[in-house]
């Protein structure tokens, strides 16, 4: 029997499920764990005989078939070739929001973040949009974000294709209604209740009394993520990679 499930394989299990389907996905540079679940989907798939999945991770030579960097990317989702992007946020409010500025009043923010860079552009325009976080809690979870630099809803005489699909944390996993504008608790995760994700998130939300635990990977899948996906981690991310548990 190998070692048990780590948070964060759990976390590239849930994304590699959640993006069932896409024939390509795209990874912002810094985001190694949406990478993983998207080279996990890869090779299930590839394993399994089904569709192959392209993934495009930015910053990577080997896994990026982008020339161009992030406006081909831009071009690529204008153009309806991009099915799933990943977002986190220093908030994430339960309309969908995310905040990637800061907290407090714009300008003057007292803690600032990287900013907002393309993430409105893509909510928009890509269908599928994962939000994840490896925190859940009620500084990051929140009922509304100080600043908004990506709108989860839009009235409806705006014209757009993208938005939220999900919203995964260390702690529990959420789909997001976009008629309703509001998130449901789908599953908490092995060793999380309902009452703990209840008292550590910051807005209201459907299902809260969720008794689904998240699916654990089976041992050839946990397997995969140890080998393969550990190995092609490693081109972009080697600290992420090297902390993962492996063969050595």
């Amino acid at each position: 029997m190998s070692e048990a499930c780590t948070s964060r394989e759990l976390m590239i299990y849930t994304i590699s499920r959640l993006l069932k389907g896409v024939r390509h996905v795209a990874v912002g540079q810094s985001s190694p764990m949406p990478a993983a679940g998207a080279m996990l989907l890869r090779a299930l798939n590839q394993r399994d005989g089904l569709e192959h999945v392209q993934v495009s991770i930015l910053g990577s030579v080997k896994h990026n078939s982008f020339t161009g960097g992030a406006e081909e990317l831009f071009d690529c989702a204008a153009q309806g070739r991009l099915d799933a992007f990943f977002l986190g946020g220093g908030q994430i409010d339960g309309q969908g929001n995310v905040n990637l500025v800061g907290t407090g009043d714009y300008p003057n923010n007292p803690v600032r973040w990287p900013g907002s860079f393309g993430s409105a552009y893509l909510y928009f325009l890509v269908p599928r949009v994962i939000l994840f976080r490896e925190e859940h809690s009620l500084r990051s979870l929140v009922e509304r974000v100080d600043f908004v630099s990506a709108p989860g809803v839009t009235d409806e005489t705006v014209y757009r294709r993208g938005g939220p699909h999900a919203l995964l944390t260390n702690a529990a996993l959420f789909s997001f209604d976009r008629e309703a504008g509001r998130f449901r608790l789908e599953s908490t995760h092995p060793g999380y209740g309902w009452r703990d994700i209840r008292g550590t998130t910051g807005f209201s939300y459907d299902n809260e009394r969720c008794e689904v635990t998240t699916p654990l990977p089976d041992e050839a899948t946990l397997t995969l993520i140890r080998g393969r996906i550990r190995e092609e981690l490693r081109e972009c991310y080697p600290q992420f990679a090297g902390n993962m548990p492996g063969p050595n």
